[in-house]
């Protein structure tokens, strides 16, 4: 039987499993870091794409060396998962013309204020793709390289996200599919066409930068001789469409018939859910994404979770096991210490001048374990509160399959579903977007083999699985307790919105 690489390129690392079809299991993992750019201004999140490259070939190679020559030649396929949004800039060349801007790249605001004032106000956007134009998308950043780096901008020929210039590493072709392609604020989520207007209010000529959107099922090409050959492949591996992390990771999680909801809980978070049609937020705050198997994926995103935590832990020079201790020893509520955790600004709600705020500080409350629990409960406040945005345009929650590290954390998955009031169950294999991206490989593949009936499905359907020992159930007492906690969070985020504005200003 054949075997499917996936891979998972992140904020701070890239990751390779080998998947068997034979059995359903990987079979092989790798993993490689990389870096942001260091000593850029506040709000500019930067890194170079051929950081990416480097330690995407070397995931590969790892992987093919653990499997051995032989099994190496029954690779039938690859999938790349991405982080969303990136703007990757290359010329006519296909040479990079500078850093990549990320999803966590703030510094675009006023690029969205212009794109959207010509598009003729936020209902507009709205109605032209499904989506508000916000910082973290890629629009804005292109208009932002037209505004302040024009010389820059001429060299521009090809517009490409962080898991398409990956793929057009392994295959040589520009290719971006529907998932990715709609995260980009450029795209009419609903026709899953380029949007003329959002393209002329940035540039007319830029139609001619972005590359033919394809279906998630098509392949984006095979991989390059040469690069078959280093790793000991066969001719004729497939790179399937590939897709952003949040698609993929929906496709690791089984997350692709209606009913399933996934929680990421990683640098950033994210809870999504499959549709069948397009699900659009008048008010902009659940992104109207289309997925990477040909449905719809409502999403909501926080920019900040583990970045919070880890920020905590380092203040108080604890390890992981530390903390968990320390936040399971403070009781819920964490003595009414709240924290606003936008300490990269916020994109749901869509605070991006937002900071961190503490509420609550006192004599009792100014421990190490009550700043842990409150930082613990307040990314997933955070989260909550996109979740019940979600529920309120009728896609409910009965349970919640979380992954990322913070889904490795008992304590956490217990306040987790006391914050959502759901149950929340992790999963075997937690690499969930690597496992998408072999998955949907292994999908596109049997359908250029001939199998035209065959439906991804097929694939998730006995490989992805729940790890039941980790369920934890909501307590009543707690749910009522984060339910006061939730409002005065939401209140005091409001509240603070102008004053975040004047502060920025001061800084």
């Amino acid at each position: 039987m054949s075997l499917f690489i996936g891979i998972d390129s992140g904020t701070q690392s890239v990751k390779a499993v080998v998947f068997d079809l034979a059995t359903r299991k990987v079979i092989a993992e790798a993993r490689a870091p990389h870096q942001l750019i260091g000593g850029l201004p506040v709000g500019h999140m930067e890194q170079n794409p051929q950081d990416w490259t480097s330690a995407l070939d070397f995931v590969i190679a790892s992987v093919a060396g653990q499997i051995g020559a032989e099994q190496a030649k029954r690779v039938r396929g690859i999938g790349v998962s991405g982080q969303q949004h990136g703007f990757v800039a290359l010329d006519e060349n296909g040479d990079v013309i500078r850093p990549a801007k990320l999803w966590c790249d703030t510094s675009t605001t006023a690029e969205c204020a212009i794109i959207t004032k010509k598009l003729g106000g936020p209902k507009a956007a709205i109605r032209l793709t499904g989506n508000l134009i916000l910082p973290g998308f890629t629009a804005p950043k292109i208009l932002w390289l037209k505004r302040h780096e024009p010389e820059n901008y001429k060299f521009l020929r090809h517009v490409l996200l962080p898991h398409d210039y990956l793929n057009f590493f392994l295959t040589g072709n520009y290719t971006m599919e529907f998932g990715d392609a709609s995260g980009t604020a450029l795209m009419d989520v609903r026709t899953r066409t380029w949007s003329k207007a959002v393209i002329k209010a940035i540039d007319r000529k830029l139609g001619n930068y972005l590359p033919k959107i394809s279906a998630s099922h098509e392949a984006a090409g095979l991989l390059r001789r040469e690069l078959a050959e280093k790793y000991g492949f066969s001719e004729g591996v497939v790179v399937s469409a590939g897709g952003g992390d949040n698609m993929m990771g929906a496709i690791g999680t089984g997350n692709v018939l209606p009913g399933v909801v996934t929680a990421s809980f990683g640098t950033s978070g994210t809870i999504y859910a499959y549709a069948t049609k397009p699900v659009i937020d008048s008010q902009g705050e659940i992104a109207a994404f289309c997925s990477s198997t040909g449905g719809w994926l409502p999403l909501l995103c926080t920019m900040n979770v583990t970045t919070v935590t880890e920020q905590v832990r380092a203040l108080f020079d604890q390890d992981h096991a530390a903390l968990n201790a320390a936040v399971a020893a403070t009781p819920a509520g964490a003595g009414g210490l709240v924290l606003l955790p936008y300490l990269a600004g916020e994109r749901t709600p869509n605070v991006p001048a937002g900071s961190g705020v503490l509420l609550g500080l006192n004599a009792q409350t100014f421990t190490a374990g009550h700043f842990a629990r409150a930082a613990m409960e307040g990314v997933t406040m955070g989260m909550n509160y996109g979740l019940r945005r979600l529920a309120a345009l009728g896609v409910k929650a009965k349970e919640i399959r979380v992954t990322g590290g913070g889904a490795k954390s008992p304590v956490w998955r217990q306040l987790m579903a006391d914050i959502f009031g759901v149950p929340v169950v992790a999963m075997v294999e937690d690499e969930g977007a690597a496992l998408g991206g072999a998955l949907q490989a292994a999908w596109c593949v049997a359908l250029r083999d001939g199998n035209k009936k065959a439906k991804l499905t097929d694939f998730t359907v006995g490989t992805v699985a729940l790890d039941e020992k980790t369920r934890c159930t909501p307590n009543k007492v707690n749910v009522a307790r984060y339910r006061e906690l939730q409002a005065l969070q939401d209140k005091l985020s409001m509240t603070l919105r102008e004053v975040f504005e004047t502060q920025r200003k001061l800084a």
